[in-house]
This record gives C-alpha cells, structure tokens and sequence, in this order.
C-alpha cells in the first residue's frame, strides 16, 4: 500500500460495556499519523453498522453473520445479577438460577444474553433499555441479569450485583467487513488486540521504530570507536617496534663507541 493509499483515519465501533482505552492508546502510538476515530453503537446496530461501511471494524458482541463479516472472539464476560444493596442475597457470594425462582426478573428489551427461558417471574412488560431496567431494580421493581461489564457501566450506589455461574454468558470479538484480503489498518488492530510486537511481520508497518533505529546507530558508532582504538594501538606498537630495531648511533653509540676503543692498540 502506498502512502496516496492510505486512509487518513480508522473507525472502531465499540458496544456499551467494551472499554477499547488501551488498544486506543496503543494505536497512537504506532500509528500516530493515522487517528483513530471512536463510534459508540449498541448491541443490535453494531453489525449492520459495520456492514454498511459505517465503521472499518468493531468491538461487538456476537453472535454475527459470518457470511457478512469476519470475527476474532476476545473474551466471555461473567453474567452476574444486579440487586438492591439491602436484598437477602448480597450474603451470597454467588446465586444459582433456581435461587431468583421467585424474583421478578427483568428482560429489557436490549438484552444481550440470549436467554431460551428466562429464570424467575416475569415482569408486566419489558423495560425498553438496560438503562431503564437499572432503575426498576433501585426502585424495588425486581432484579436483572446482565453481562459484568453493563452491571458496571450501570452502577449506583444503592445496588450491587453477584456473579450467576449457570446463567448464559455474552461474548466479545472484534469483528470487519468480510473481504478476501483483510485491510491493512484492520490487519494492524487485529496485531494490537492480540498482542503483537510493534516488529511483527502481519499489517503494513514496516519501518523500524525510531528507538530502534537510535539503537542502531549506537551501535554502529560504538564499533567505528572500536576499529578506531584498535587502529592506533597499531600504529603505537609499530612505531615503538621501529625504534627498537632501527634506532639512531646514540641509543647505541656508547656501547658501540666504548668496544672500538678497547679494540684499537695503545701507543706507548
């Protein structure tokens, strides 16, 4: 991909109660030419929105259509129950179904979980949004179950929630537009969620970081210095190998001078 081919930004959708911070912030630094544009959806639009072109790619729930777009699972996320901070069974660490058999459970319309039979009594009517359900479980109304993540996004002060081991559980992915070839920038988060090294082979970065190439030429000086040093010690030792070997008549005159002395006859 050329420069000219590049996009000038990449959009994330993301889904209430996925927290994308840390792959963001990773993102800015290595591609910090390139912004990353956020896009808030809920549950139920994310993959139209993504089939639509509305986003490159997205932290969704699934299931999704396999035949539209391309999904990486993430992560499962605890299911837990959202109570009053007063009901009987905050002394519980965690609940079984059969223990909510006689709580009106909430199912807003928005829910993410997928129930077959939902657990409990059912309310009049459901709540249009989670949001909605929260505030008939702080009026006394009856009881939800949600993904971990929602019950935090949810908080209030006067409720609590505990985790429910048998209840269905929601699962995280990043999903993207099925292509025969996976888009650079798309291939580039793909590398950042997973963990990849800023020098890994998969997406398109492909210049070494500037820390790297700072390293590199450290060392490239650091050997030079070496060749340097070695080079005049060389010379040095040379130098010093002449003297001995080819010294001038006064290093050894005397000597010289003394023996031809004794050698030449005295005149009496």
């Amino acid at each position: 991909m050329t420069g000219s081919d590049i996009p000038s930004s990449f959009r994330l959708a993301y889904v209430p109660g996925v927290t994308p911070t840390k792959w963001v912030r990773v993102w800015h630094e290595r591609l910090p030419g390139t912004p990353l544009e956020l896009v808030q959806a809920t549950a139920a639009e994310a993959p139209e929105l993504l089939a639509d072109g509305g986003a490159d790619a997205g932290l969704v729930r699934l299931p999704v259509d396999r035949n539209v777009l391309s999904a990486i699972p993430l992560y499962t996320e605890t299911t837990v129950v959202v109570i009053p901070k007063d009901h009987v069974a905050t002394a519980a660490e965690e609940l079984s179904l059969d223990e909510l058999a006689d709580e009106i459970v909430l199912h807003p319309l928005d829910d993410v979980l997928g129930w077959e039979t939902l657990p409990g009594r059912p309310a009049i009517e459901r709540p249009a949004t989670t949001a909605d359900a929260i505030e008939l479980v702080a009026a006394g109304v009856g009881v939800l179950l949600v993904p971990q993540s929602l019950a935090r996004l949810h908080h209030r002060k006067d409720l609590t929630y505990r985790p429910v081991p048998e209840a269905p559980e929601s699962r995280i992915a990043l999903s993207w537009p099925e292509a025969e070839i996976t888009p650079d920038l798309v291939e580039e988060f793909i590398g950042i969620v997973r963990g990849r090294t800023v020098n890994s082979t998969r997406g398109r970065a492909a210049t070494p970081p500037q820390q790297t190439a700072k390293a590199k030429a450290k060392d490239k000086a650091r050997d030079k210095a070496k060749a340097t040093g070695k080079a005049k010690g060389g010379g040095s030792g040379g130098a010093r190998h002449k003297s001995a070997s080819g010294r001038k008549p006064q290093a050894g005159g005397r000597a010289g001078g003394q023996s031809g002395k004794r050698g030449k006859p005295r005149g009496r």
